[in-house]
């Protein structure tokens, strides 16, 4: 692979070259992409979407709105840094096409305040949940009305290829979604293959998938203008990652390490002293002990020491990113960033704890059962009342079901798997809060 090509500002329907050197330097391509995802409706939804607490109504606890606008904030300092970097290697970049540090960052931080759009409500058991409903539940009874790979991608509904769809799927008046650059679509997709075969390698890019197969064209005209490398066996549609995903997966990994930590001790599940000695053995080295010591109350301490903690992982993922530009570039580099970590130990044991104590405390589980209940309702009466439809027999219930979604669903399609995942694609869009007043309705516990 090579910069040139994976730095690309083509768009969806773009019929001409769009150079650098050409672009208006008030207003860079990169940074519209930035513009565009802040703006969407899609992005905004995430204020009410779990991040690890279930519809926790304290302050201090982080949203998926908050911790995408986090990671993108980190993903912007990695970007810059890399570039500054990579310029100085590759300085005909600068020299010839006229990329800038900013470009790197631009693209990294569009990307990074994306990578949580697809992601349904009540967090990662949302997944799960619509998952489920087709592996084991109602939606079992399409299994053979579907090809292997439909019916993978709706029983391993992934947040990711999710995104890929929000963030291209043309509708009336959007046509091509919201026409991001390739080059920010391509750090955007952390796992570039589709849902099957699953996981056939250790490879980080084939631990899960990055597109839907409604999008597959789409993502296989990204990647060949991207120059991505193609690898899998037979017919597989699977690709080396952008080399820019690692950045953006490294800004995820330092957020929810060091943030969903914060949460858990800020919500008082992990004690506050045993919590500190956690963190100031990753910044042990950069701690002033003077300062640390003047702090008086624990959102100072925690604040001070989120800081130092952040900044000392940003400036080891760049040396390793430069570190390993060739492996990169090549395909041939099959771990996160974060992998290769010094402090590997310390995160782990920040990590073990935050899951110990936050991931499975009992007010998590409790209300994640309650996503779990909610989903499957919604998917149930939703993915019945289209089916009937396509069929051409749709009861009295289905008709007011359809009068009430035809606004978010699209009831023109005409076969089972764009009309099942079209379902899938609104429940997925829903903030928690909008599913629950929903479910409430359609329990008939709310007028």
């Amino acid at each position: 692979m090579n910069w040139e090509q994976l730095l690309s500002l083509k768009r969806f329907g773009d019929t001409h070259k769009r150079l650098r050197k050409e672009q208006d330097e008030t207003r860079l391509g990169f940074e519209v992409d930035y513009d565009r995802i802040i703006f969407s409706s899609e992005f905004r939804s995430l204020q009410d979407k779990t991040q690890v607490v279930p519809m926790s109504k304290t302050d201090f606890v982080h949203t998926r709105l908050t911790h995408s606008l986090e990671v993108s904030v980190v993903g912007r300092s990695l970007g810059r840094k890399v570039g500054q970097r990579l310029l100085e290697k590759h300085p005909h970049l600068r020299d010839v096409h006229g990329y800038q540090i900013n470009d790197f960052g631009a693209i990294v931080a569009a990307a990074a305040l994306a990578h949580d759009i697809g992601n349904p409500p009540f967090g990662h058991s949302g997944e799960k949940a619509i998952g489920e409903f087709f592996k084991s539940g109602d939606g079992r009874y399409f299994e053979d009305q579907l090809t292997k790979k439909q019916y993978e991608d709706l029983c391993s509904f992934e947040g990711n290829a999710n995104g890929f769809k929000i963030l291209t799927e043309s509708r009336q008046g959007r046509v091509g979604g919201l026409r991001l650059s390739y080059a920010t679509l391509g750090a955007f997709t952390k796992y570039p293959k589709e849902s099957l075969p699953k996981k056939p390698s250790s490879h980080i890019a084939d631990k899960k998938y990055g597109f839907f197969q409604s999008e597959k064209d789409l993502f296989e005209d990204i990647a060949n203008e991207l120059g991505l490398v193609k690898r899998g066996a037979n017919d597989a549609i699977s690709y080396c990652r952008h080399p820019l995903v690692y950045l953006v997966e490294a800004a995820d990994d330092i957020c929810y390490t060091i943030i969903d930590f914060e949460d858990g001790i800020n919500l008082g599940l992990i004690q506050e002293e045993f919590a500190l000695e956690y963190l100031i053995n990753l910044v042990r080295d950069s701690i002033q002990t003077k300062t640390y010591n003047a702090l008086e109350n624990t959102q100072d301490r925690l604040s001070y020491l989120r800081s130092l903690a952040i900044n000392t992982l940003i400036s080891e993922a760049v040396d390793i990113f430069m570190t390993h530009e060739e492996e990169i570039l090549s395909g041939a580099f099959s771990k996160a960033l974060m992998d290769y970590s010094a402090y590997e130990a310390q995160i782990t044991d920040i990590i073990t704890l935050s899951i110990a104590k936050v991931y499975q405390s009992d007010e998590v589980i409790d209300k994640e059962i309650v996503g779990y209940k909610v989903i499957h309702e919604l998917l149930s009466s939703f993915t019945k009342a289209v089916v009937n439809n396509l069929n051409g027999e749709p009861s009295n219930f289905d008709k007011l079901i359809l009068k009430s979604i035809k606004q978010h669903v699209d009831l023109n399609k005409t076969n089972l798997y764009d009309s099942l995942l079209s379902v899938c694609f609104y429940v997925s869009k829903m903030s928690d809060g909008n599913a629950m007043m929903v479910y409430q309705k359609l329990k008939g516990n709310h007028l």
